[in-house]
């Protein structure tokens, strides 16, 4: 009996915990660092601030385990859609549109708040820094699955990391205006470049 009872209740602990890193997101992505706090990101998740400091104890916990876990989530979808991707030069576009998107949702714009609260926040900065180093690598490490293609390579490497790099800085362009038009056009280009350099001969 007591087994069948513990299975819901760490269901529920699961759910709950769910819940909070959705909505820290949500929070952060809308409203900035200033406004998102334990308190306004437990009502958002329907749940009190004693269930949402049992799990989190602190504000940066809360955040910096959301960016992590909703980053890790979004990785997983990308890795699943491997096996769907065309072959040759359509592959690289659909991939690069892929990461594309990694860095043009909420996702990336509640990253963007961690990191400006991190920049004159000394403890903040310490989790910030070791959870996107993580992400960056988890990040490249995917592109790599994606674009099927070999690190050991002369090139491959920077190629890829330039790709992360550029998808990054045309995020911000769009974090104030819609940038899409201009984007695209940049990303077409950028695709055929990156087709080139990874597929050419050794």
């Amino acid at each position: 009996m007591t087994e069948v009872l513990r299975e819901p209740r760490q269901d529920r602990s699961r759910a709950t915990r769910q819940r909070l890193l959705e909505a820290a997101i949500e929070c952060l992505a809308e409203v900035g660092w200033s406004g998102s706090t334990v308190s306004v990101v437990a009502e958002r998740a329907g749940v009190s601030r004693g269930a949402a400091q049992h799990h989190f104890p602190t504000r940066e916990d809360l955040f910096t385990s959301a960016v992590e876990h909703v980053t890790s989530e979004r990785l997983a979808v990308l890795r699943s859609r491997a096996v769907d991707l065309p072959a040759g030069p359509d592959r690289t576009r659909a991939v690069v549109g892929m990461v594309e998107l990694m860095y043009t949702g909420p996702l990336f714009r509640a990253a963007i708040h961690l990191w400006v609260a991190a920049s004159s926040d000394e403890r903040l900065k310490e989790r910030v820094v070791g959870l996107e180093a993580q992400v960056g690598r988890e990040t490249h490490r995917t592109a790599l699955e994606l674009l099927g293609v070999d690190e050991s390579r002369t090139g491959v490497r920077e190629a890829v990391q330039a790709t992360l790099d550029m998808a990054r800085g045309l995020g911000l362009a769009n974090l104030l205006t819609d940038d899409r038009k201009r984007r695209q056009r940049v990303l077409d280009q950028w695709a055929a470049m990156l087709a080139d350099a990874l597929h050419q001969e050794p």
